[in-house]
């Protein structure tokens, strides 16, 4: 069954089909093959012959390999193969079905970049002789540009100009216009990268750790220079991914090359401080944002400019003003991306690209307006959530912002918020509330799914879908077990392997929908089919305890099969009901934090998150999702930042000793609310996307309770002493009344 999605489904069958097992809270199938080690990761398969790789990466920032010196390592222990083909990638793909460029290693474009692979019998041999490979370069790191500051800047994208910003800001009774600073970020996943390749005959075998498994084929194959038939990609556990695995990177490339001149499978996995220095980042931003507003506090103006950078002939811009296109209203509007070529490592998605920087900053300077008005900032957002699209004028397939406001705000306590800075002290600790908008464009992907219902009953689903720990087992389990009537120990999920039909991939917050639709509709054509057997209209037909019931009649579902499954495909890809709504998911972030009087230390001391995404398809899963989101909104907010050498661009905390993600002391008690919701424009199983939502907004709300707390408001993130301490009120003085 294939569904071109032009009209909202307002069926809600999942509402009817009385199953209990969609929403429910249940565990994930892999969690225990997980906890118990059982679940194999990329790095894990016990291959008979398989030699080790290390890669070696360049010692320069710019330039080019004059000379290699092989014969030195090729003599050491253990040695078979120093491999430094054109073929080589030396930027990681981003994950999209488009071919990916030609690359030739022997070029340098950063400071790291792989240019060759070591192969021994032994990973011990061989990064040994990765350390001891000598390589002679042409040296143009001079040339390099590793300043942000000092770019020559080109349109990132299209504009978005509406009425006369600079018109409007000046006769607005209220302006705001600020400029702030992000740092760059790394996806920091838990599995570092690596694959195994192993050929046979002309066809490849590569297990991975992968997001998106058939563009995956699709770049592998190009790389190769090899049809994608002749390629089998095999994920089907994850361990995080965050962007960084969306597209085919260093190692499963220089993998497959060493396998196929050794004629023996090839294991190659980065090390640490490799997954930092050539995975993708995200870009630096600078962003300036400009608010005008009446004297009832209604926008009149919004501007939100974002100056960012890549690699020279790189196409993706961090889409910094995603979410500031939908959320607010404001008849004049300028938004605009810019976009700097820089002599650093590939920037590209990394944890909701766009809003996930863009939002922070935005919600920051709407409190920074609602103080110099001096409207509680929850009124102030109520009063500028526009009715359509603006400047298309489209509907909202739905939007759960007020209800997240309202009800988050009384679960959090924000009535008790005092108005004016530096009014609650606790010992040393000047003590504030901030909250802010939470917001992440819903996108469906095109997806397709296999389902069989066996003979006996039992399900099997199928689908190159992966799971990154997001829970695709699991909620994908569900909806079979729902449509079908079968109870979920009786339902197996199959993920991640190119052989089974392709799934939407792991990224942009779209998989449950988009795949989860896919295995809905092959659900639906068996249900068909099983009605039509038992004679009766497919809305009339009940599936429960292996019965088929409906219009007085019932028979045993293995009666109605006769000794032979029923298998379907479902596909589903985005239609009318994409461009003929403006579809997102919300929320509200609410934020407690202290100040350190004398040190300038923050600390979170506690969060709460309301969010509406449609119909949450496993309440754990989901809740796990947002709580992981603040999580990183947290990292983001106070210590996350990638620290780059400014003579030659060289990343310097490339580890996670220096590269301070949250851990547990940095994390305080954190509370979700799930806001139940239907969007059948969004998805056949009026779902959207959950997995990045709770990052969108999460360090604006940080950074208003910190200038609620202490009168210091931060505009670069991460928010770290340094930035406060020297602004910081008399440790001393009478607290305000």
């Amino acid at each position: 069954m294939l569904t071109t999605y032009d009209t909202p489904d307002q069926r809600n069958l999942l509402d009817r089909t009385g199953q209990g097992i969609i929403g429910a809270p249940l565990d994930r199938p892999d969690g225990p093959l997980k906890v118990a080690g059982q679940a194999p990761y990329a790095a894990e398969y016990d291959l008979v012959g398989c030699a080790e790789g290390v890669l070696v990466g360049a010692a320069i920032s710019k330039g080019s390999i004059a000379a290699i010196h092989r014969d030195e390592v090729l003599a050491m222990p253990g040695v078979l193969l120093v491999l430094s083909d054109k073929a080589m990638l030396r930027r990681p793909a981003q994950g999209g079905a488009a071919q990916a460029p030609a690359q030739d290693v022997r070029q340098i474009d950063y400071h790291g970049q792989p240019v060759a692979l070591v192969v021994a019998e032994t990973f011990e041999q061989a990064t040994a002789a990765a350390k001891a490979l000598r390589i002679d370069y042409d040296d143009q790191s001079g040339s390099g540009r590793f300043d942000p500051d000092a770019l020559d800047f080109a349109p990132g994208e299209e504009p978005t100009v509406l009425g006369d910003i600079d018109e409007a800001m000046s006769k607005a009774a209220h302006r705001v216009d600020e400029t702030y600073r992000t740092e760059g970020h790394a996806s920091a996943a838990m599995e570092p990268h690596a694959a195994i390749a192993q050929w046979d005959g002309d066809d490849l075998t590569l297990w991975g750790s992968l997001q998106m498994v058939a563009p995956n084929v699709k770049e592998l194959a190009d790389s190769l220079r090899i049809p994608d038939a002749r390629v089998r990609i095999v994920a089907p556990y994850v361990g995080g991914g965050f962007g960084s695995k969306l597209g085919i990177s260093h190692e499963g490339v220089a993998a497959a090359l060493a396998a196929l001149e050794l004629q023996r499978p090839v294991r190659v996995t980065l090390s640490r401080q490799q997954v930092f220095e050539t995975v993708n980042r995200r870009s630096e931003t600078r962003q300036r944002v400009r608010l005008g507003a009446d004297a009832g506090g209604r926008l009149l103006a919004l501007g939100h400019e974002a100056w960012i950078s890549n690699l020279p002939a790189e196409d993706f811009a961090e889409p910094v003003t995603q979410a500031t296109q939908f959320l607010y209203g404001g008849d004049n509007r300028y938004l605009a991306v810019l976009k700097g070529e820089i002599t650093r490592l590939t920037a590209g998605s990394v944890r909701a690209p766009g809003e996930a920087v863009g939002m922070q900053v935005l919600e920051s300077v709407m409190d920074e307006l609602a103080h110099k008005i001096g409207i509680d900032p929850i009124e102030l957002r109520k009063r500028n959530l526009p009715a359509r699209l603006p400047g298309q004028d489209l509907p909202y397939s739905s939007r759960k912002l007020f209800e997240a406001m309202d009800e988050g705000g009384a679960a959090f306590g924000w009535s008790k918020r005092k108005p004016k800075p530096c009014m609650t002290r606790d010992g040393e600790w000047w003590v504030g509330m901030g909250m802010a908008s939470a917001a992440r464009v819903n996108m469906m992907q095109p997806a397709s799914a296999q389902v069989r219902l066996e003979a006996d009953g039992r399900v099997i689903v199928e689908t190159d879908q992966t799971d990154i720990g997001t829970g695709s087992y699991a909620i994908l389990g569900q909806i079979a077990g729902e449509m079908l009537g079968c109870p979920m120990d009786r339902v197996e999920v199959r993920l991640g392997d190119s052989r089974f039909p392709a799934g939407a991939g792991s990224g942009g917050s779209w998989a449950a929908s988009s795949t989860g639709s896919a295995v809905f509709r092959a659900c639906e054509s068996i249900r068909i089919e099983l009605a039509g057997r038992l004679r009766i209209d497919s809305e009339a037909l009940e599936l429960s305890g292996g019965i088929a019931r409906g219009a007085g009649k019932e028979a045993p579902v293995t009666r109605l099969l006769a000794g032979a499954p029923l298998e379907r495909i479902g596909r589903i890809k985005p239609g009318k009901t994409a461009d003929n709504y403006a579809q997102a998911s919300y929320g509200a972030f609410f934020c407690e934090a202290g100040v350190n009087a004398f040190t300038g230390e923050v600390r979170v001391r506690r969060m709460l998150g309301a969010f509406g995404f449609g119909r949450v398809l496993n309440a754990k899963t989901a809740r796990s999702q947002c709580l992981g989101g603040m999580v990183w909104g947290i990292g983001g907010a106070l210590s996350e930042e990638l620290q780059f050498d400014p003579r030659d661009g060289r990343l310097m905390n490339h580890d996670l000793a220096e590269y301070h993600i949250p851990v547990n002391r940095d994390v305080p008690p954190i509370e979700v609310l799930l806001l139940e919701e239907r969007d059948a424009a969004a998805s056949p199983i009026q779902a959207k996307g959950a997995g990045e939502l709770g990052i969108c907004g999460t360090g604006g709300a940080i950074a208003n309770a910190i200038f609620n707390a202490c009168g210091v408001r931060p505009r670069h993130f991460p928010i770290t002493p340094d930035k406060l301490l020297a602004q910081l009120p008399d440790p001393f003085a009478e607290i305000a009344s």
